[in-house]
């Protein structure tokens, strides 16, 4: 049961995500910063593109994904286009990893030593979809405060 509520959450913020970036009505804001807000919207979105594969996409489903998170936040002016490609693939991508997951795999330790601890794949799942949620919140008021 709990994988279907983090496939929902995900999906519906990913979903969002989609929505968010498709509303800016000049694309160029996308990669606006300024003195308070140091993350773009475009540069929040490879970074939130990049978590999931890594975490879900290689880790649980095997997708041989590399990230280069450095990019994720120095990449620059990629277009809108490109960005809902990702955005989409990342949606198939999550569907068909957890998809993978039984409920018992959720009482395992996670692969990966991500906070400098060992912690179970149910709780990283949730930790995955909060930390979407966060970004998504960050990259709605981005575009509200400065493509308005």
């Amino acid at each position: 049961m709990l994988i279907e509520i983090i496939r929902t959450l995900i999906n519906r913020d990913l979903h969002k995500l989609t929505a968010e970036i498709s509303a800016y009505r000049n694309e160029s804001i996308i990669w606006k910063v300024d003195n308070s807000i140091s993350n773009s919207a475009g540069n929040l979105c490879l970074h939130l593109v990049g978590n999931l594969n890594t975490y879900i996409g290689a880790e649980i489903g095997k997708t041989n994904y590399l990230r280069n998170r450095d990019l994720e936040f120095s990449l620059k002016d990629i277009p809108r286009s490109e960005l809902l490609k990702k955005i989409g693939y990342t949606i198939l991508m999550v569907n068909e990893s957890l998809d993978k997951l039984n409920e018992e795999d959720l009482q395992k330790e996670y692969p990966l030593k991500v906070f400098e601890k060992e912690m179970s794949t149910e709780y990283f799942m949730v930790h995955l979809a909060t930390h979407l949620s966060y970004h998504l919140g960050q990259i709605n008021y981005h575009r509200r405060l400065l493509d308005a």
